[in-house]
């Protein structure tokens, strides 16, 4: 079972430091992620096995004994998940289904029609579904749909239907110095901002948003790399704010930007291509992917997902908040009815 470590980055680095360059555990860290909690104060998030997670506490014991609570507390939630009653079921998500407060409002209807729990596992697409395959979820919910395809093929997920969907934008400076608005496609859009080697934030996290910002380079023929492009490696919420503090370009799911628009001065500068389509899809877990899996929780909140009272729901979700609701629900339809 895997388990997420949160240790505040002073701690994390004198604790990197301080591993033997070869050993296990330094790796294990490394493959860690910067989170911010508040402007300027940051967590650093490690995704591991709780058997890694066991180690780096006997390594800590004996290297950074600051860094023992964190593991300690990381180790104490899995033994929480693990006690959870059949009545429960986890689900591995989007943070823009999370960062738009979606799942705030759909969660608590989910209990209070089944009488069934739900604990959320908020990750970026690619490793929410990574979770699910490994048997570590019981139902995924997530927006890659080339990346969904795969797992479903090979019989790690299963039954993937249609949820909802709203579109990808992308935002940038007032003063637009790649001159993007006048962009005719969102490939276009790319081009302009690489030539004139502008900033521009990429979650660069294996996500949906992060799939789809690297099939529109691929079809502008760029391959981004230099000073200009910077990697955040986080999710949507803290990607906006990173580049809305650096002024500089990035794409972003229209539900999340609604949501977060008091605090992200950067408008929306490409919008409408038929490549930004954003598709939000629900997929049981194969039981066959380990011997913790609730099938039949997870089953009962992927109908909820395409339920025709919650599709009313995010019909109406965002639009009296936001004066547009962040998604429209799609339930029963194919992709090719939505021109993906």
């Amino acid at each position: 079972m895997n388990c997420i470590l949160k240790m505040p980055v002073h701690v994390y680095f004198e604790f990197l430091c301080r591993c033997e360059l070869t050993s296990r555990e330094y790796a294990v860290l490394k493959s860690s992620h910067v989170e911010p909690i508040l402007p300027g104060d940051y967590n650093v998030e490690t995704l591991c096995d709780v058997n890694d997670a066991d180690l780096l506490l006997d390594r800590a014991k004996q290297l950074c004994p600051q860094a023992i609570p964190d593991i300690e507390r990381a180790l104490a939630s899995v033994c929480l998940l693990r006690s959870y009653s059949e009545g429960s079921c986890f689900v591995s998500t989007t943070t823009s289904t999370q960062d738009s407060g979606l799942l705030n409002v759909l969660v608590p209807r989910f209990k209070k029609q089944t009488g069934y729990s739900v604990k959320t596992v908020s990750l970026g697409t690619g490793r929410a579904l990574a979770l699910a395959a490994k048997g570590e979820v019981d139902v995924a919910l997530v927006h890659a749909p080339s990346l969904e395809k795969q797992y479903v093929a090979e019989r790690k997920l299963l039954n993937r239907r249609l949820v909802m969907y709203n579109d990808f934008v992308i935002i940038g400076p007032k003063g637009d110095p790649a001159k993007v608005r006048s962009a005719t496609s969102a490939s276009g859009g790319l081009k302009a901002i690489e030539q004139a080697k502008a900033n521009f934030v990429s979650r660069c996290d294996n996500s949906g948003t992060h799939v789809l910002e690297i099939s529109l380079w691929k079809a502008a023929g760029i391959e981004p790399k230099g000073t200009w492009y910077i990697e955040t490696r986080q999710g949507m919420g803290a990607t906006l704010n990173n580049a809305n503090e650096r002024n500089a370009y990035t794409i972003t799911d229209r539900g999340t930007y609604l949501a977060l628009r008091n605090r992200v001065n950067l408008p929306i500068l490409v919008e409408g291509d038929r490549a930004l389509l954003n598709i939000y899809s629900v997929m049981e877990v194969n039981p066959t992917n380990g011997p913790r899996i609730n099938s039949v929780v997870g089953k009962a909140f992927a109908d909820f997902m395409v339920a025709p009272e919650t599709q009313n729901v995010i019909r109406n979700f965002g639009a009296e908040k936001f004066g547009q609701s962040l998604f429209v629900p799609v339930a029963g339809k194919k992709e090719k009815e939505l021109g993906a």
